[in-house]
């Protein structure tokens, strides 16, 4: 039986209107497990109240860099339950970048692995720390979690209120904490929810990461909306996601996703018969995959856009034509206009311009950067996305390329800035251009060109090798290339797009 509407704006309350019989499955593991609507309301109230007796107050924000795991999505929902803003960071972020983060959000608590505790604590600040291992084995915040009430009263919000900072970077190479409200993400997740058909009878198969938007709000807040449940991975593995599929009957994923798991011989129609929706996101799906996932499957992907500060924006339809190499329709209260970028002027239907967005999705802007926040909204109040695209003839929303210079490496945001100022600190470096290139697996990879200093001689490995302390893997190049002198236009600008032309095949195989 369905509860009336809270008038709690909580995201947490919120969703929960829709909650099922406690004894449902929310979360089944890939070897079976179950773990029911009723154990994560009793395990994320132990959570929240752990972390009131820890002293964090609505509003302070808890910092969290640990694994993929039950325990950890119960932290997640019991900072939401508390009031708290929660702040997910990739596990693969070095000391270095984590210090960033941490010195910027300021917050009440960081949770770490335990393995990490030491490193963690030497640029934690004065937040207090607490570590929490893979399954809250090993970690003392699991074990206060243990000692924690089971009954709570979820924190009174307000649908402004702040729920999650989101850090991204841009091109000055200063990151960013994309501030989002539980008014943000609870109507993201409901527009969702309507918008893919999502019933009580599904079952997500969950093999993303939940420390950026695509794994812990479009995946597991639109769970939660439809009163759905998921099958839960710590990471992804083609084979076993590929065998899992049949127990499944929606799967969200990156384009890597897709392209790995067409290697894999089990993927067929009939072994696909009991699912209902494959959506892809985080990076322009190849028209090849879409093609031949098509051909080998008998579905066809439903590709999305959205970003951090965002949410989700667009999507293609549910009943309706999925038209590869488009994102579709707005989502329900979203508005999508094309606009001059100079300007702000809506531009005429077809016409290319920038992909600006308004709706309860958008955030309210940037950590403690007020004025970046307005150079980034109109005043109309739509945002600038920073990407640029066209509405074609049939009001679907076509995006043909960024604005800014960032890299989409396998579902991840690179950003060059950040890199190139780690590559110019390399003794022998004079200067050095990041960008991206095409790549069958990742969609692009990073790739990096480099001008030595007078009478220097560096390799590739004098580039690469200093890189591991300071940048998580994924935003390491691929390729280092040296050149003379970088391309640059009469006004002293690098021209990347010359670099992107030069260097657009260098992970293609090659011709027979």
């Amino acid at each position: 039986m369905r509860r009336p509407p809270s008038m709690n704006e909580n995201l947490f309350a919120a969703l929960r209107d829709n909650f099922p019989d406690p004894d449902c499955c929310l979360i089944e593991t890939g070897g079976g497990d179950i773990f029911t609507y009723g154990d994560m309301l009793l395990r994320s109230a132990q959570y929240a109240n752990a972390l009131i007796g820890l002293g964090v107050k609505p509003g302070d924000r808890v910092a969290v860099q640990v694994g993929k795991s039950i325990e950890s999505l119960m932290l997640y929902l019991g900072a939401i339950r508390s009031g708290a803003a929660y702040l997910p960071l990739n596990t693969a972020y070095t000391p270095s970048e984590l210090g960033f983060f941490l010195g910027d959000a300021e917050p009440a608590l960081v949770v770490c692995r335990p393995a990490t505790e030491g490193e963690t604590g030497a640029v934690s600040g004065a937040a207090v720390l607490e570590t929490l291992g893979d399954g809250g084995v090993g970690g003392t915040l699991g074990a206060l979690a243990d000692m924690a009430s089971e009954e709570i009263e979820d924190a009174a919000c307000g649908a402004g209120d702040l729920a999650a900072i989101l850090y991204t970077s841009g091109t000055t190479g200063r990151a960013k904490g994309a501030m989002l409200s539980h008014g943000n993400l609870t109507s993201n997740a409901r527009a969702l929810f309507e918008t893919w058909a999502f019933t009580r009878e599904d079952r997500l198969l969950h093999a993303l990461p939940i420390y950026h938007t695509h794994g812990l709000f479009t995946a597991t807040n639109t769970v939660l909306a439809a009163g759905a449940s998921m099958i839960f991975l710590p990471k992804f593995d083609a084979e076993e996601v590929a065998g899992l599929l049949p127990r499944a009957s929606v799967m969200m994923g990156v384009p890597t996703f897709y392209s790995r798991l067409l290697q894999c011989d089990r993927l067929t129609k009939d072994t696909l018969a009991h699912i209902r929706l494959f959506i892809s996101g985080s990076a322009p799906l190849s028209p090849d995959v879409h093609s031949e996932f098509e051909k080998r499957t008998g579905h066809t992907i439903l590709e999305r856009y959205g970003m951090t500060e965002t949410g989700m924006n667009t999507s293609n339809p549910y009943d309706g034509a999925r038209r590869a190499g488009t994102v579709g329709f707005p989502l329900p209260g979203v508005e999508i206009h094309i606009a001059d970028p100079e300007t702000g002027i809506e531009l005429e239907q077809g016409e290319i311009g920038s992909i600006e967005v308004r709706g309860p999705n958008v955030f309210s802007g940037y950590w403690r950067m007020p004025e970046k926040t307005r150079e980034e909204f109109r005043e109309d109040g739509f945002f600038i996305t920073g990407d640029l695209g066209r509405i074609d003839d049939q009001g679907y929303v076509n995006i043909v390329g960024r604005d800014k210079d960032l890299i989409i490496s396998g579902g991840f945001n690179v950003y060059p800035a950040e890199i190139e100022a780690a590559i110019d600190a390399i003794a022998g470096v004079a200067e050095s251009a990041v960008i991206g290139a095409p790549h069958p697996d990742f969609g692009e990879g990073v790739v990096a060109v480099v001008a030595c200093k007078p009478d220097g001689t560096l390799a590739e490995e004098d580039v690469v090798s200093p890189l591991g302390s300071v940048l998580a893997r994924y935003k390491q190049p691929k390729h280092v290339f040296f050149v003379d002198a970088l391309p640059r236009n009469a006004m002293g600008k690098i021209q990347k797009k010359e670099l992107r032309d030069l260097y657009a095949s260098v992970f293609q195989p090659p011709e027979n």
